[in-house]
C-alpha cells in the first residue's frame, strides 16, 4: 500500500471541489451526546482539506486541525484562513504533537481507516482530557440504491487499483469496539446526498486515491465508461450520490472501565 499520508497529494483540487460535506445535524448530535459547546476544544485528526473542520469553526469552536499531507493541509489553510480559532498542525494521528490531557473532543472525519489503530489509540488516550469524547465519522457511499450507483460501483470494481483493500467499509463494529476498548460507544446514521452534472461526476471519481490517473493505461477506458454510465443514468443532466453518514461516539475504556 502506498504511504497513506501521501495518497491524495495529486488530487487536492478535485477533493476540494467534489467531495461531500457532512449533515449539519451532526453538530446537534455532538451537542446532545458529547457535551459540545462553543468552549469545547476540538482536535480534528486527519483534517484533510478542512471539510468537517469548517462545520466546527462555524459552530464557534477552537479547532486544532492535524494533517500530515502538505497539499491537503495547505488547501485547508487557504480556505479557513479567516477563522481565528483555526489552528493548522503538521502532524499525524499517531503522533499529533498536542499537549497531554488538552482536548475535550477528538474527531476524525473520513480518515480513521488510514491510521495505525494501535498507535493512534495510545495517542488519543494521551491527549484527551478525563471524560473527553472520541468521534469517528464516515460518509458511506451507497452502492445499490439506484441503477446509477450500481453501475458506478461496478466501474470501481473494474478499474480501481486497491479499492477493496483500503475501502473504509472494512472498518466494522468489531474494529470500532476494539478501538474504543469495549462497547462504550454509540452510533447514529444520517442521510446525505450530492448531485452532479458530468463534470462534477468526473471530478468526484478522480478525487479518489484508488482511481487511475491520466498516465495509467486504465484511465481512458475508465473515463469512456463513466461517460456512458452518465448518459444512461442521468435525469435532467444530473446523477445523485446517496450516502449514509455514520457517526461513532463515546469514551475510551480500559479493561471495560470507561476512562473518566
Amino acid at each position: 500500500m502506498r504511504d497513506p499520508t501521501q495518497r491524495f497529494s495529486d488530487r487536492v483540487d478535485n477533493y476540494i471541489k467534489y467531495r461531500p460535506s457532512y449533515p449539519i445535524e451532526i453538530i446537534a448530535l455532538l451537542n446532545e451526546k458529547c457535551g459540545l459547546t462553543e468552549k469545547t476544544i476540538i482536535a480534528d485528526i486527519g483534517s484533510g482539506t478542512g471539510i468537517f473542520t469548517k462545520l466546527l469553526l462555524d459552530n464557534g469552536n477552537r479547532v486544532l486541525a492535524v494533517e500530515p499531507n502538505k497539499e491537503m493541509r495547505q488547501a485547508a489553510e487557504l480556505k479557513l484562513e479567516d477563522y481565528s480559532d483555526f489552528i493548522s498542525i503538521t502532524a499525524s494521528a499517531e503522533k499529533t504533537g498536542l499537549q497531554s490531557n488538552s482536548i475535550d473532543i477528538i474527531i476524525s472525519a473520513q480518515a480513521f481507516h488510514w491510521f495505525n489503530r494501535e498507535k493512534t489509540r495510545l495517542e488519543f488516550n494521551r491527549i484527551i482530557r478525563p471524560g473527553g469524547k472520541v468521534v469517528l465519522i464516515w460518509n458511506k457511499r451507497q452502492i445499490d440504491c439506484s441503477e446509477f450507483l450500481i453501475q458506478y460501483e461496478n466501474l470501481l470494481q473494474k478499474y480501481a487499483t486497491d479499492y477493496n483493500e483500503i475501502n473504509h467499509a472494512n472498518i466494522n463494529h468489531e474494529v470500532i469496539s476494539e478501538f474504543f476498548g469495549s462497547n462504550s460507544f454509540e452510533s447514529t446514521a444520517f442521510k446525505y446526498i450530492q448531485e452532479f452534472d458530468y463534470e462534477g461526476l468526473n471530478g468526484r471519481l478522480l478525487s479518489c486515491s484508488y482511481v487511475p490517473n491520466r498516465d495509467h493505461p486504465n484511465y481512458t477506458p475508465m473515463i469512456s465508461e463513466l461517460k456512458e454510465i452518465f448518459q444512461k443514468c442521468a435525469t435532467n443532466g444530473k446523477v445523485v450520490f446517496e450516502y449514509q453518514t455514520i457517526v461513532y461516539y463515546g469514551q475510551f475504556s480500559v479493561n471495560n472501565k470507561v476512562i473518566s
